[in-house]
């Protein structure tokens, strides 16, 4: 057949536009993102202080409890009462707020919106290798990155304080991650585009980049991963009733809804849900049946949403697959960001995490029900948070280290890696910035978690401690 003398063409759509522009160079990319200074000079993110109509933060905490299940509010207070550390997991929404009064480049990435040091981890790709990232999506939105590397930065000072560290320890750990998001950000601004893509931190990755006296933690860490099997959470969360596998009760963190109509609005979530998922992995999941359904209680600042563990069996009561469902809501961002372009908050939770993450969970997937938007992944399929409790001055830095990298590498995946390496230069001018807010921020911290403290002695929030 002869071939035609006019081959087909595009349409001239936005998008299909697009790939009749030449990709600009590289350093064209990088003198865009150093013209970006005129707008916010490095030196600029370092001053913090509250503005003067800085909203009350305990209020700001009240007024996200409207959407919370009532009697579980009180965990949540009592979980951030504990330190200034657990204060500022669960207090998102107010340091969003204090970010949005600072200074931005003008550059946006996929925000993960809540990059505190717990938020990052090892989990298993579908190929079962175990890789650390990013773990915790709830509150991701495009938004500029400086949100999220000051977050980061502020965890680690606030972290190790609570820690007993010495505040020159603190400050170089936080130090150490900004060095190391923008030292990583500058390698990916190399690559090209697919390799970028295709960047992962694997266990071979990790164990090359921490100093040797790091690495006997992070095995052990891996290792730990390794263990958290489907099966071997099965072990942990059900017991045998008339034969059968069910998921154990331990009132109020995991109970099974009294309400007969609970039942049927999950089942109902998961109609929706599947059609979420690929159509191989539709398959995959049809194959499987609901055996039971309770609803748990997890973290700090999602305490009080609606989560719920979906036990489910394949081939054989030796064939198990554990989901957790969680309650997706507007992200803390939104209001300073512009609102999510999704309609549903599980989906924005979702392809936030698809975007960013180099090799998410198979599972994941979104649903609605009620009126409530959900998003569904599978429950500790190789998940583990790196132990954070009594980490010396060394293993802090070493880890803080590994929380810049994994940061950069997300944000290069969304953003332009090239123009927020322009932004930040070869010196430490940001970082020094950054680590300056950071201490200023902590000591914020500190003073609103004092704040709650004396709130609950004086009996205006209700906080139940030891759940």
């Amino acid at each position: 057949m002869a071939r035609s003398a006019n081959p087909p063409t595009l349409s001239m759509s936005a998008d299909v536009a697009s790939f009749r522009q030449p990709s600009p160079s590289l350093r064209e990319r990088l003198a865009a993102g150093k013209a970006q200074r005129a707008a916010a000079p490095r030196s600029s993110h370092s001053a913090w202080s509250p503005p003067a109509n800085r909203a009350d933060p305990l209020a700001v905490l009240r007024k996200g409890d409207a959407r919370r299940i009532p009697e579980l509010v009180p965990i949540r207070y009592g979980r951030m009462l504990s330190s200034p550390f657990a204060f500022l997991r669960g207090a998102a929404a107010i340091m969003a707020g204090d970010l949005a009064t600072m200074p931005v480049s003008g550059l946006r990435v996929q925000a993960a919106g809540d990059a505190h040091l717990a938020n990052f981890g090892i989990y298993a790709t579908p190929e079962r290798n175990r890789v650390f990232d990013v773990n915790d999506f709830d509150e991701t939105l495009p938004g500029p990155w400086e949100w999220d590397v000051k977050r980061l930065a502020t965890s680690i000072v606030v972290a190790g304080r609570t820690g007993g560290l010495t505040p020159g320890a603190c400050a170089y750990a936080a130090a150490a991650a900004l060095k190391s998001y923008r030292e990583q950000m500058r390698g990916y601004a190399q690559m090209g585009y697919l390799a970028v893509s295709y960047a992962q931190i694997d266990e071979r990755a990790v164990l090359r980049f921490l100093e040797h006296s790091a690495q006997r933690e992070v095995e052990r860490t891996f290792a730990q991963a390794a263990r958290q099997s489907t099966a071997h959470e099965l072990e942990k969360l059900t017991t045998l009733v008339d034969g059968k596998p069910r998921l154990k009760e331990s009132p109020p963190l995991m109970m099974h809804e009294t309400d007969a109509r609970a039942s049927e609005r999950m089942y109902t979530m998961l109609e929706g849900y599947l059609t979420s998922l690929r159509p191989d992995r539709q398959e995959l999941l049809r194959q499987y049946s609901v055996v039971d359904v309770a609803r748990k209680v997890v973290g700090v600042g999602s305490v009080g949403t609606r989560c719920f563990v979906i036990l489910m069996l394949g081939a054989s009561d030796a064939d198990p697959l554990l989901l957790q469902v969680k309650e997706a809501d507007t992200s803390v961002l939104e209001p300073y960001a512009g609102p999510s372009v999704y309609p549903n908050h599980g989906q924005r939770v979702i392809m936030g995490q698809q975007v960013t993450q180099a090799s998410p969970d198979v599972f994941l997937g979104w649903g609605v029900s009620s009126g409530s938007h959900y998003y569904v992944r599978q429950l500790h399929d190789m998940k583990v948070t790196y132990r954070l409790e009594g980490l010396s001055p060394a293993a802090l830095e070493d880890y803080a280290d590994l929380c810049g990298w994994a940061l950069a590498r997300a944000h290069a995946r969304s953003g332009d890696p090239a123009r927020i390496t322009g932004y930040l230069g070869r010196s430490d001018i940001f970082d020094r910035a950054v680590v300056a807010f950071a201490n200023a921020y902590a000591d914020q911290t500190e003073a609103d978690h004092a704040a709650l403290v004396a709130a609950v002695k004086a009996g205006k929030i209700n906080a139940e401690t030891g759940a």
